[in-house]
């Protein structure tokens, strides 16, 4: 299985709070710390904000930090949360897609269960188990 980039993004960007879950960061800071889009990172930070990960303070000082503590946010809720939008194979999108196969396909019950053992094993995994300190 793949994770989308946005993902990935969102990963690091948890990871990264994790490490300094006191401190509020800002989109600028953050973006040049992980070498990602300032633009990019907001669109991530909103939907982690949106999901309840990261609390979000505007105004003077504003910025972001972990929405709730470490220890209770596994790898697996940040995935899950995450990936719906992005079908592990086109069968397993919403409509069902189009595929020719659906009526007598034995790969879908195979394909869902290894997605499903992918998760399982994130959810074993904290973000605190993850967390990254101050770059060097």
């Amino acid at each position: 299985m793949r994770l989308t980039l946005f993902t990935d993004y969102g990963l690091r960007t948890l990871m990264r709070l994790a490490g300094e879950p006191d401190r509020v960061f800002t989109a600028e800071g953050l973006a040049n710390e992980l070498d990602i889009s300032r633009n990019h990172l907001t669109k991530v930070v909103r939907e982690l904000a949106a999901l309840g990960f990261v609390a979000t303070r505007r105004g003077s000082g504003g910025g972001f930090q972990l929405g709730r503590s470490a220890t209770a946010i596994t790898l697996g809720d940040v995935a899950r949360a995450l990936e719906p939008r992005q079908a592990l194979v086109e069968c397993f999108q919403p409509d069902g897609g189009a595929c020719t196969l659906t009526a007598r396909c034995q790969l879908k019950r195979p394909l869902a269960a290894a997605q499903e053992a992918f998760f399982q094993t994130l959810d074993v995994v904290s973000l605190a188990d993850c967390a990254l300190g101050p770059p060097d």
